[in-house]
């Protein structure tokens, strides 16, 4: 698998990354194993987890496969901190917070250190300094190799990677930043993404393949009795892009897929790869022949005339300040 740099660092990473979102909650230790398998075999090296993907079930699960399976070595391991159940506080960026839970997750992930770590979510109750000042301690004192963020909006990422440019030498530059992108979802495009550009922050979509509306599963209003728009807990996930809006785009992604002899997961995830910005979409699968089909993707580069129809019949309508004001 191709080789990407993260951001404007050293760190390469392969250019689709592993989530294990569902890792000991829906995805047994069995299938965990069998997708990190082929995953690594494939050449992938980003595998992306977080302290509250069950309850810190997947990083215990990691650990264990990096043990008996995977070299560690081989892997690039990117882990976060910051999100906590409590209703009170959604997300809690304290230094103290953050570090402690850096620990407990080295201790389940059964490294001394992770490749990536990452802020889960901005904490408006925190001064941001105080949570860059986390991951500056993080790569200090050698439990972390790179840092980045997730789900920072376009002023909340600009203001941490300039806030992290702006005394060289003692601060720790972002290496990435963490939110879904797709054809279904380029709110991103807006200000976030020409953030990550201008301040060379690589960017990892979650969700390329629009919560898994993008695969064509659902279209003709179906829904097959073992996805997530049929569980319980993930139905209000995927209803938001099952609308007309989503359908239009669904049903353009299959024609070209159609045009092309591959498929609609492989037309999607072939484009948001090869958005400009990206480093890897962290795609995530329930069991080892999903991953296969998403692995596939490797060998897929679209034509430009397919890019620019996908981009024209997904646009997000945005105005003011973005178009040309001059024009208004």
């Amino acid at each position: 698998m191709e080789l990407r740099h993260l951001g404007r660092t050293g760190l390469r990473v392969s250019r689709l990354g592993l989530g294990t979102l569902t890792w000991a909650r829906d995805t047994d230790e069995h299938d965990a194993a069998d997708q990190l398998k082929a995953f690594w075999e494939a050449g992938g090296t980003l595998v992306d987890t977080a302290d509250v993907y069950a309850d810190g079930g997947a990083e215990y699960l990691l650990g264990r496969l990096m043990e008996d399976l995977v070299p560690r070595s081989d892997l690039v391991v990117a882990t976060k901190a910051g999100s906590v159940p409590d209703r009170d506080r959604r997300f809690d960026g304290s230094r103290g917070h953050l570090l402690a839970a850096l620990d407990a997750s080295l201790e389940r992930l059964g490294t001394d250190h992770v490749d990536l770590w990452q802020v889960h979510a901005f904490d408006a109750g925190t001064p941001l300094e105080e949570t860059l000042q986390a991951l500056d301690i993080a790569v200090s004192s050698g439990r972390a190799r790179y840092v980045g963020v997730s789900n920072f909006c376009g002023w909340q990422l600009a203001k941490a990677a300039t806030w992290q440019l702006g005394a060289p030498g003692t601060r720790t530059r972002l290496a990435s930043t963490q939110m879904e992108y797709s054809l279904l979802q380029r709110g991103v495009e807006r200000e976030v993404l020409p953030a990550a550009l201008d301040l060379g922050v690589g960017l990892l979509p979650s969700s390329p393949l629009g919560r898994g509306v993008l695969t064509g599963k659902y279209r003709n209003n179906a829904t097959p009795s073992d996805s997530r728009g049929a569980s319980p807990q993930l139905s209000a996930f995927v209803a938001p892009y099952l609308d007309e809006t989503a359908g239009r785009i669904v049903d353009a992604v299959s024609t070209a897929a159609d045009g092309l002899a591959a498929t609609p997961l492989q037309v999607a995830l072939a484009w948001v790869r090869d958005r400009p910005g990206v480093a890897a979409p962290i795609v995530g699968a329930r069991t080892a022949q999903q991953l296969t089909a998403v692995l596939s993707v490797e060998e897929l580069s679209l034509p430009d005339e397919i890019c620019r129809a996908l981009d024209d019949v997904s646009a997000p309508v945005h105005h003011y300040p973005d178009q040309d004001w001059s024009t208004l």
